[in-house]
């Protein structure tokens, strides 16, 4: 199978399983996450998930250019197309999600990276964006989701210029949580796994959604801020604070 899926005591473990291929996600393994993923979403008895890469060398280095870049029927693109959504969009999780990464973090390795809550590094960890690279545009998770999280300047250097950085430096601009070494990987994860299990799990559930709700509206709550800037009451608020008296609003 190319993805491992198991519950142990209320966490659920996800672990890519090509090794041989860096973990790079081919169509069976975005039809196995997709399914993955429901099964947290619906089983109360999961409180947590956690996602990982099987091997040595990499948590994910994104898609498997060759199995999912050669033409496809239009129904079948279109499938890949849905599945490759749920696995950006993380189909509306409201449990937490721990990533445990190590090797490289690429592609749509790290769009899926960046879709978890909390993200554990060993030191040998690498993450990029190396599409741009190759003419191909970065899954749209990551342009949507990235620059949310670092600092534009450092988002662009990854996503426009096709850059990797280390762990050390994912840890410096809030990429990742922490950074460990290798072989305490798991038990860092195992840790924080642990202070989740011991949290409130509907209450966890509905901090993570209300936060989730935020970044979705952000853009409709901008334009409505840019929208109450030139109403009537705006407009006699600068005046009167300039005017030096208290202001007459209207409602208008």
């Amino acid at each position: 199978m190319a993805l491992e899926f198991g519950v142990r005591d209320r966490v659920a473990y996800l672990t890519l399983n090509r090794p041989e291929a860096l973990n790079a996600f081919d169509p069976e393994t975005l039809r196995e996450l997709a399914e993955a993923w429901a099964q947290v979403r619906d089983n109360d008895d999961i409180w947590v998930a956690v996602v990982r890469g099987a091997g040595d060398r990499a948590f994910s280095t994104g898609m498997d250019l060759k199995k999912t870049i050669p033409q496809q029927s239009g129904a079948a693109r279109l499938l890949n197309t849905q599945r490759l959504q749920r696995l950006e969009q993380g189909i509306g999780l409201t449990k937490p999600v721990v990533a445990a990464i190590h090797g490289y973090c690429l592609g749509g390795g790290l769009t899926l990276a960046l879709a978890c809550d909390l993200r554990i590094a060993s030191e040998d960890a690498t993450f990029g964006l190396p599409e741009i690279k190759h003419g191909v545009f970065p899954t749209q998770g990551a342009t949507w989701r990235l620059p949310r999280q670092v600092p534009w300047a450092i988002a662009m250097e990854l996503l426009v210029m096709g850059d990797s950085i280390d762990a050390r430096r994912a840890h410096e601009v809030g990429l990742v949580n922490r950074v460990v070494p290798r072989s305490r990987l798991d038990a860092s994860v195992d840790e924080v796994v642990g202070r989740l299990l011991a949290l409130p799990p509907l209450t966890m559930r509905a901090v993570k959604e209300s936060a989730l709700r935020a970044l979705e509206t952000g853009l409709n709550e901008t334009l409505l801020s840019r929208a109450l800037h030139t109403t009537g009451d705006a407009r006699e608020g600068v005046k009167a604070f300039a005017e030096k008296r208290p202001p007459a609003f209207t409602g208008e």
